[in-house]
């Protein structure tokens, strides 16, 4: 017997190991996609932000090594300070609204009333349609001439003459974060409700019993119990926001005047506009960091939120 054992083990093994090749084996198609989608283009911008890669470099293939000086040169920028304010606005302003309205309109829906399907399907389409359309359709509205919202305006009396949405500093900023928002209003939404459905009714009930207004059972039953859900919404719509990209594009360009340039249109403007695709590549890794540390703590927060979840669950 024992010899029969010894003799299986050899073969054991050799059978283990062929189902480990062959796992592998069937990871290596996505390995490939990460490598070429995502590793070497990485690996390409880091090299690139460290030469001074201009269109002369890019005609003659010579870009000389110049180490840490594309940072040195977008930090010192006169538009750096401005379009990280510009970032640092369109960004607490998108997800505060995309919040606050998303959370309003997830416990509308908790309340079950006649057509709650229907609305909550149609306020989806923001969700569903391609950034580019719903952008462009924006710029549709915002049009001085012909713009819906400025003739919903007119006609409430609320302004005397159109607006110039797009082409002022002031109200581009304003029109470009309206539409941001607007997008992202059915992912806040549909994420809240869905924590908020997992809430049991008889805390609900509970509460009314003893005499509990409804603020104080939202603030005292609904946000502890939605508690890790608003922090991975918040924390993932602060990571989407930070990569807006098209938004601005189609809207405005960046400008007026750079009035509505953040860091991600900054890297197109520095690369495609200027031509310093060495400073485009350096801004754009400074946009990668950035959205890492977000990325990690985010990460952290899941996971923490997740061994906390089994640990209670196994008590």
């Amino acid at each position: 017997m024992r010899a029969e054992a010894v003799n299986q083990r050899p073969s054991m093994s050799r059978s283990f190991r062929r189902r480990q090749r062959l796992r592998l084996l069937f990871l290596l198609p996505m390995l490939v996609e990460f490598a070429v989608v995502f590793v070497y283009p990485l690996f390409n911008n880091v090299r690139m932000s460290l030469l001074r890669y201009d269109i002369a470099a890019f005609v003659s293939g010579r870009a000389p090594f110049v180490g840490f000086e594309n940072y040195v040169n977008i930090l010192g920028n006169r538009l750096m300070e401005p379009t990280v304010i510009n970032t640092v606005v369109f960004t607490v302003v998108s997800i505060l609204f995309q919040f606050v309205i998303g959370m309003l309109l997830a416990l509308l829906f908790k309340r079950r009333f006649a057509g709650a399907q229907l609305l909550r399907t149609l306020l989806l389409i923001p969700w569903l349609l391609p950034i580019i359309v719903s952008a462009t359709t924006f710029r549709w509205m915002f049009d001085y001439t012909n713009g819906i919202i400025n003739q919903f305006l007119l006609d409430l009396h609320l302004i005397t003459h159109p607006l110039s949405w797009l082409i002022t500093p002031q109200l581009a900023m304003v029109s470009v974060i309206i539409t941001n928002i607007w997008i992202g209003i059915p992912f806040n939404m549909v994420l809240l409700y869905g924590g908020l459905v997992a809430i049991p009714d008889e805390y609900y009930e509970a509460a009314s019993i003893d005499g509990a207004s409804g603020p104080q059972s939202f603030w005292y039953i609904t946000v502890p119990a939605l508690r890790e859900v608003m922090m991975i919404v918040l924390m993932l719509g602060l990571i989407y926001t930070l990569k807006v990209f098209d938004v601005i594009m189609v809207l405005t360009g960046g400008g007026p005047a750079d009035s509505t340039q953040i860091l991600s249109t900054w890297t197109y403007s520095l690369s495609f506009r200027s031509l310093s695709f060495g400073q485009g590549a350096a801004a754009g890794n400074l946009l990668i960091v950035i959205s890492l540390v977000f990325a990690v703590i985010y990460l952290r927060f899941s996971w923490t939120s997740l061994t906390g979840a089994r640990s209670g669950g196994g008590r």
